[in-house]
């Protein structure tokens, strides 16, 4: 039994013609006999009393019609909602990322997809890249925005954006606008964002490529969140490494000081992580577009 059968036998009833039937289900009377005979042997019963001046449901078609009325009700419910779907007038969709893209970069592209297709809703959650890609391995989320690369299995990564590592320096800190070496900051105050943070992974890993024991370091404190981290440097409690994305503002009103290592680079990137095997989500795969598509203009 299936939904064309289904569809042939409930236009037949209500019309008693299998020719008026044919008509408006655009197909030839025998393809609608033979939806019906398909039916009525599947079921191993007779629908319909046939004689030459009309059609009539037997005892058996009369208990057929209203349950095949309402799964068919339900099936083009069903049709309707998925294409609704498929052209983004409807559905959800939960983002997760890591505390950069979350705060600084993330809410004005959920902001202008929410413009483009008002019918879907979006979420995001905000915590360190660890988190976020825990959450996207156990698909609590549809995708993630992450600052780091894991090792977990079943995740796919894609670079997304570029980003830089800046030293920042307390107001009227000795390094403030200088070129320092790197082996200068071991025993300066550190201030460091908490564990599973990207921003500190990618730190980590530039300053051990250029020989520093990040056991040396004299780490003051850690911190869960960037703007923590800028505040305190902003109070003199220490320098920090943070994201040319969320340090802009602060460096060009002067609330914090700008170091420069010498020939050091401070790059990292930023990656789009979904679950492989991806299930479909429309919304998700449009928003990735979108994502590809700020990529392109920030260039």
């Amino acid at each position: 039994m299936n939904f064309k059968q289904l569809e042939a036998f409930v236009r037949v009833a209500e019309l008693q013609s299998f020719t008026r039937a044919a008509k408006q289900l655009y197909m030839s009377q025998p393809a609608v006999s033979f939806q019906i005979k398909a039916l009525e042997e599947d079921l191993s019963v007779t629908l319909f009393l046939r004689s030459e001046r009309k059609v009539a449901l037997t005892e058996a078609g009369r208990l057929l019609y209203p349950e095949a009325k309402q799964m068919l009700g339900h099936y083009n419910k069903i049709r309707a909602g998925l294409d609704a779907l498929r052209g983004l007038k409807a559905g959800h969709m939960l983002i997760g990322a890591s505390t950069i893209p979350g705060e600084y970069i993330l809410p004005g592209i959920i902001g202008s997809f929410r413009i483009k297709y008002p019918g879907v809703q979006v979420g995001m959650r905000i915590a360190g890249s660890g988190d976020v890609l825990r959450w996207v391995q156990e698909r609590d989320i549809d995708l993630g925005v992450v600052g780091a690369i894991g090792r977990q299995e079943n995740l796919q990564f894609e670079k997304w954006l570029d980003d830089e590592l800046v030293l920042v320096v307390p107001p009227g800190h000795c390094w403030s606008g200088e070129n320092i070496d790197i082996s200068e900051l071991v025993g300066e105050k550190l201030i460091l964002r908490e564990e599973g943070s990207g921003t500190r992974r990618s730190m980590f890993d530039i300053l051990i490529k250029h020989g520093i024991n990040i056991d040396h370091l004299n780490v003051e404190m850690e911190l869960g969140s960037t703007r923590s981290v800028i505040s305190a440097v902003q109070a003199g409690m220490g320098i920090a490494f943070v994201s040319r994305w969320a340090a802009a503002d602060v460096i060009e009103a002067g609330k914090v000081g700008k170091t420069e290592l010498q020939g050091i680079s401070m790059n990292r990137s930023f990656y789009v992580v979904q679950f492989q095997p991806c299930m479909v989500n429309y919304a998700a795969d449009a928003f990735v577009k979108m994502l590809k598509e700020y990529k392109e203009h920030q260039k």
